[in-house]
């Protein structure tokens, strides 16, 4: 069997009334920015220094986190950047974001600094819920998983931008810990998720964004 990299038995997937975001300074959120999901209002983080974060090479630690991850896991995110400054330093740190899950999962822990940096509310929540079932299942992750079809929408606030994009873990699998075992299978239609990641501006900070709630369609039809 293969391991799905965020595992369907525990998606938590997010109910949006109203997907559709109007663009920001456009007037009032007609369509409103409204997600329901469990663990959403939780205070916002402030990001801390990981202990190893002056052993990481400066291009893994681009605001002063760890994000490093072993040479076997290959995140690629082939998507182009928007225009908009605010939407391009949000997708960067939805990428981020993802790269944070997966260093928990590698390290076996929700608490690792790469996690608390990029996410808050549900977003916090479901990162700790996938890496929890991986540490759960005695699994690591290994292979290459593929981000692609990229696109961003802001809100009237400018504060919030939704980043939604593909996935296909049709190379990423789950890997035993205890016997190191790859637990793999076939590319399959199946594999595909698409993701819709609203990203939150960081109160302090210009530059900072967090996942803040995150709804996975798997078995995506439209990312085959």
């Amino acid at each position: 069997m293969k391991r799905r990299p965020l595992p369907v038995a525990v998606a938590m997937t997010v109910v949006a009334t109203a997907l559709l975001l109007t663009a920001c300074g456009a007037g009032g959120d007609k369509s409103g920015l409204s997600y329901e999901t469990t663990g959403a209002g939780q205070e916002v983080a402030a990001p801390r220094e990981s202990a190893s974060a002056s052993e990481a090479p400066a291009a893994d630690k681009p605001d002063g986190v760890d994000l490093s991850l072993p040479s076997d896991i290959d995140l690629v995110f082939d998507w182009d950047k928007p225009k908009n400054k605010n939407e391009a330093a949000a997708m960067d740190d939805a990428a981020n974001y993802l790269r944070a899950l997966y260093r928990g999962v590698d390290k076996r822990t929700t608490k690792d600094a790469a996690v608390t940096a990029y996410a808050t509310g549900a977003g916090l929540h479901y990162a700790q819920v996938q890496i929890d079932e991986w540490i759960k299942g005695g699994w690591t992750a290994t292979g290459t998983l593929r981000n692609y079809d990229a696109t961003t929408r802001s809100a009237p606030n400018c504060t919030s931008v939704e980043v939604a994009f593909c996935a296909d873990p049709g190379r990423f699998y789950g890997r035993e810990i205890k016997t190191q075992k790859v637990l793999t299978t076939k590319p399959s239609i199946d594999d595909f998720d698409y993701f819709k990641i609203v990203m939150v501006k960081f109160p302090t900070r210009t530059d900072l964004w967090q996942a803040s709630k995150v709804f996975v369609e798997t078995k995506a039809a439209n990312c085959r």
